[in-house]
This record gives C-alpha cells, structure tokens and sequence, in this order.
C-alpha cells in the first residue's frame, strides 16, 4: 500500500519563530507513515486578513494555498487555528464563485490540525518518546471549538515516559491572544493571559504544552512577566522526542 502523501502547512508562526515544532511535525507524521512534503509556495492562510474584514486579501492567499496544496492527499497544520481557517472559511470566501469554491471545499475535506490527523485519521494510539516532567495542557480555541481537537492530544501525551498531565481549572477559557484581539483590545487581553497563568501556576505544572504557537507565545511572555519558571513548549515538541533539542519558547539558546 502506498503511502499517503501529506503537506505540511507550516504556518507563519512557526516558521519565523519556532521552526523546531515543522521538523517535528514531520518526524512525526513520518512515523504515521506518510511520505511528508512541505510547499515551497504556501504563504500565510489568510486568516489575519479576514478576521480584519480584509476579504480581498484573504481570497487571494487562499487562491495561492490552494494551487500550493493541490496535488497531495492532505494538508496537515501544527495549528487549530490555521486548519481551521482553512477547513472552515475557506469555502465560504467563495460564495460568489463556484469554480473556486468547489477547490476550496475539496481543500477543506483534506485539511486537518496535527494531533487530530495522527489520532483520527492515521490511527496512532501512542508515541516512543519521553519527557520527564509535568505538565498543563491548553486548548486553544480554534482547535478546540471548530476542529474538535481536545482528547486526541491528551491520548498521545499518555504514551509519554515520563510526563504527568494536569489538567488547568477551566482548560477551555481562551489565553487572550485571539489573532488580532490582542492588538484590538490590549487591556482585556493582558487580564485574560494573566488569569491563564495563574490557572497553569495553580497545576503545579513545570510545563506548558499547546498545539498553536499563538497561544503558546502569549503565554510565554506573560508567565515570563510574571517570573514564573514554567518551561512553555508545543506538544509535537513533546511527543516527537525533540524537546531537549530546542530551549523552552521564550529562553534563549
């Protein structure tokens, strides 16, 4: 049986702030035994753009994305919220255009966030990898909300050696950094990123996992405010086996 040909759609913030999370994502989509290839053409999705109202710049990234990811099997992002817009928006910035819409749909149905496709489509019930330690795991929004991304990555850290999950008080509420909410209204965000940190600092946790760089860099920076010795990591980092590579988001080298 061949194997299925998987895109990995690195998003922005990964590639410009923590490329360790893509080579992780390929190793272990590897594992799951896709054959990994990584566009050369992809840009930004496009979702900054249209949670601004900017409609036509969303459209023409999109139109960019799809011709990028137009011959594999599926599109992979270490990234709810990316996938999500994607998965979900995509299809909807076409109304007026069937043609396009109908690529748009088709991207939609292939796309999917990392620990969701390991999990839901290429069946993988555990990992080889430790990590010693213990850690809180948040659920971004997007993930959470329009993808459904919640148990798959709690069932792959179970397989970890060595990692004990704690689970934060209110594990849904969002960390604040929302895209282009942060900038919009500092003042609320910085009030919810704070009431976050006081929720991981209450696990007792020594780690912060999540699956969107997003999130994980506001938390970052305000657990770093803060003082709080909290090692901040994405959880492909963790399940991948290459957490001792790279220092933790937000420590230097």
């Amino acid at each position: 049986m061949s194997k299925p040909r998987v895109a990995l759609f690195v998003t922005c913030l990964v590639d410009l702030y923590r490329p360790s999370v893509g080579f992780a994502a390929i190793r272990l989509l590897e594992e799951a035994g896709c054959e990994v290839m990584v566009p050369e053409a992809q840009t930004c999705c496009g979702q900054p753009a249209y949670n601004t109202g900017d409609r036509r710049t969303a459209q023409e990234l999109a139109r960019g994305m799809m011709d990028a990811f137009a011959s594999c099997d599926y599109v992979v992002a270490p990234s709810g919220s990316c996938a999500a817009m994607i998965a979900h928006h995509y299809p909807a910035l076409f109304d007026n255009d069937p043609h396009e819409r109908a690529r748009a749909v088709a991207l939609a149905a292939r796309t999917h966030e990392l620990t969701s496709f390991l999990v839901d489509v290429r069946g993988m019930k555990g990992v080889e990898a430790r990590y010693d330690g213990v850690a809180a795991y948040h659920d971004s929004c997007s993930g959470l909300r329009e993808l459904g991304v919640k148990a798959q990555p709690r069932a792959l850290l179970a397989s970890v050696e060595g990692l004990t999950v704690r689970e934060l008080s209110e594990p849904e509420l969002c960390c604040g950094f929302g895209g282009t909410f942060c900038v919009k209204y500092p003042d609320i965000s910085t009030r919810m990123v704070s009431d976050k940190v006081a929720d991981i600092a209450g696990t007792g946790a020594d780690t912060l996992l999540a699956g969107d760089m997003g999130c994980l860099l506001n938390m970052a920076g305000r657990l770093r405010r803060e003082g709080r010795e909290v090692r901040v990591r994405h959880v492909a980092e963790v399940l991948a086996g290459t957490a001792s590579e790279t220092p933790p988001i937000g420590e230097a080298p």
